[in-house]
């Protein structure tokens, strides 16, 4: 990998004080996704697990001391086995200058990148349209070069990955970190960026001006008409009218129960209900749309019929709205319980738990066990698993793992001869089976203290047809 020697420029290098220990912690080290992005790509480029998982011990123990990052690297002190602390670094590819003339342009595009940036986010869709563009923002594994002075041959060594891994807590925290080991510092940046939109808005305001002057650019209109002006320029448009107001809560509809029939068949109650429904979707689409990152959000996926009717039935969870559900999808009602409660952690990803068993590749779940084991504690026996395609049963305390095809892990719990979803899920199977194991009144009080949290906890709506489920 050839690499260009880092050349800091004057107010371009950044120090970080020690961060404090967090012995015991399970908390993951990166909760943003850049930072999860930072720390797949080191563990893509390991050649050693093992090695790994000492480097988050180390970390997570408060032994990497002052962080100094500057355009294409990281240094800092790393306390290992002997008094003297060995010195870690990890060296980052940076970018070009046409690079960065393309990945500017795009951030200049909209003010909302810049307006992200400075509130420590990193916009998805920028990323997405970098890569696109052949800039890649994000590093991967080839991008990233972890070296020690300590003697072990490890890619990374200990140290070196103690280092990677409390960068993904700067990164979490500032994404102009990022931005800086791929080689410009934040000043530098921001005073590129108002260069650029400066000279936009001078062209811009040419642009409108000569078309003011040359007259009627479109059949039929007049001359100094604003709405021709802005077509003929197509540079730049009025802007649109603020949103509304989001209402405290979604509405109820009309009260439709003592209302005569219109004709056979109509259910009042029915009616009703999917008016409430339909209100109560509309809220969250408001809520989604009115959201600092409502530009980068994916748009929903359309619900099958059974997975409308579950949302619908986790949403709405009278006893009439259950018995009726239940009775028209042809699913026993400790079905449906067990859907309902599948989707309230989890949405369409944890009900495809419930209902289906796939395999997982091998090594996918020998990198889970073998993480599983290295973060169990060492005064504590890993109980005995018995694994059968994406389910791990744990022996004798009627509790179970799945994994899910989006990357977490679902807790079961085994009820008379039944399993049933237990909790949220995890990335990290030793957590979910930390406190699948819990005693049975924690978990339950836990279980009670979410759903007083969030009664329904449901996922962004889609926003498909009522459901036939509830269909007269």
């Amino acid at each position: 990998m050839t690499r260009r020697a880092a050349q800091p420029r004057k107010g371009a290098v950044r120090t970080f004080e020690a961060l404090p220990p967090a012995k015991g912690s399970r908390a993951p080290f990166a909760q943003s996704w850049w930072g999860c992005e930072w720390l797949r790509a080191l563990e893509e480029s390991s050649l050693d697990s093992g090695r790994l998982q000492r480097g988050r011990t180390y970390a997570r123990g408060g032994a990497v001391g002052q962080v100094t990052v500057a355009p294409g690297l990281a240094t800092a002190p790393v306390q290992g086995s002997r008094r003297t602390p060995y010195r870690a670094t990890v060296r980052v590819e940076q970018l070009t200058d046409r690079q960065w003339d393309q990945l500017l342009d795009m951030i200049a595009q909209r003010a909302a990148n810049i307006a992200a940036l400075l509130d420590s986010e990193m916009p998805a869709g920028l990323a997405d349209d970098a890569a696109a563009a052949g800039v890649p923002l994000l590093p991967g594994p080839r991008d990233l070069d972890p070296q020690c002075s300590c003697p072990d041959w490890g890619y990374p060594c200990k140290h070196a990955a103690a280092l990677c891994y409390q960068l993904a807590r700067l990164l979490d925290r500032d994404p102009f970190v990022l931005l800086l080991l791929r080689g410009r510092a934040e000043q530098e940046l921001m005073d590129e960026l108002a260069r650029r939109n400066t000279a936009r808005a001078a062209a811009d305001a040419a642009a409108h001006a000569a078309t003011t002057e040359a007259g009627p650019a479109v059949p039929g209109a007049r001359a100094g008409d604003p709405a021709a002006a802005a077509f003929a320029s197509r540079t730049k448009l009025p802007p649109l009218p603020a949103p509304p107001p989001l209402p405290e809560r979604p509405g109820r509809g009309p009260a439709l129960v003592d209302t005569p029939v219109p004709e056979a068949g109509v259910d009042p109650a029915t009616l009703e209900l999917l008016a409430a429904d339909a209100a109560t979707r509309a809220h969250h689409l408001l809520a989604a749309a009115l959201g600092a990152r409502h530009a980068d959000t994916a748009p929903p996926v359309p619900l099958t019929e059974w997975q409308d009717a579950v949302r619908l039935a986790a949403t709405h969870p009278t006893p009439q709205v259950l018995t009726r559900i239940s009775s028209n999808c042809g699913r026993t009602p400790g079905e449906l319980a067990a859907a309902t409660r599948a989707w309230r952690y989890g949405g369409t990803a944890s009900l495809e738990v419930l209902d289906e068993a796939w395999t997982p590749p091998a090594a996918v779940l020998e990198r889970a066990r073998t993480a599983m084991k290295d973060d169990w504690p060492e005064d504590t026996p890993l109980p005995r698993l018995r694994t059968w395609r994406n389910r791990w049963t744990i022996e004798g305390h009627g509790a179970q793992l799945r994994y899910g095809r989006d990357g977490r892990w679902y807790p079961y719990a085994k009820d008379g001869t039944t399993w049933s979803p237990a909790g949220p899920p995890d990335p990290d199977p030793a957590i979910v089976l930390t406190t699948l194991l819990q005693p049975q009144d924690t978990r339950t009080l836990q279980h009670s203290e979410d759903q007083q949290t969030d009664p329904v906890r449901t996922p962004r709506a889609p926003d498909p047809a009522p459901s036939r489920a509830v269909r007269p």
